[in-house]
């Protein structure tokens, strides 16, 4: 259930460019998280060039036009899914989408279950509708 919101500057992919970069982050989530395959809460944003500056922090990263900016909100993840979801999100992107591994940024922002409601009014996690994280079933 991590939600996923791409920042991108208006005008640089097409709709076609646009679904494979969702599809092929998607992909890397599943691969890295081991979620279900319709855990998929996927947002874009389109920035214009003048409301969207993505420094390198002094590392100098050079930085194109079609540079990403994805946010992900999502309950923690240890330490080597973390690592394994940055890997495998710039290689299937840069293998699907041409996008450059210098070209995105990657924030994880982390909250827990009761914070997630999925609709009706109700914490799907708390009242048993959708299984805790290591719950039998």
């Amino acid at each position: 259930m991590p939600l996923m919101h791409f920042h991108v500057m208006k005008g640089e992919r097409t709709p076609a460019e646009l679904r494979a970069l969702l599809d092929a982050a998607h992909d890397a989530m599943l691969e890295a998280f081991k979620v279900p395959a319709r855990d998929r809460y996927q947002l874009v944003t389109e920035h214009e060039p003048t409301h969207m500056i993505l420094e390198d922090t002094g590392l100098d990263i050079p930085r194109t036009p079609k540079v990403v900016l994805l946010q992900v909100v999502s309950r923690p993840r240890g330490k080597e899914s973390m690592e394994a979801f940055y890997r495998l999100l710039a290689e299937t992107l840069q293998a699907r989408t041409g996008l450059l591994p210098s070209d995105l940024m990657v924030l994880v922002v982390e909250n827990r279950d009761e914070h997630w409601s999925f609709g009706l009014g109700r914490a799907q996690f708390l009242t048993g509708e959708l299984p805790l994280p290591g719950a039998k079933a």
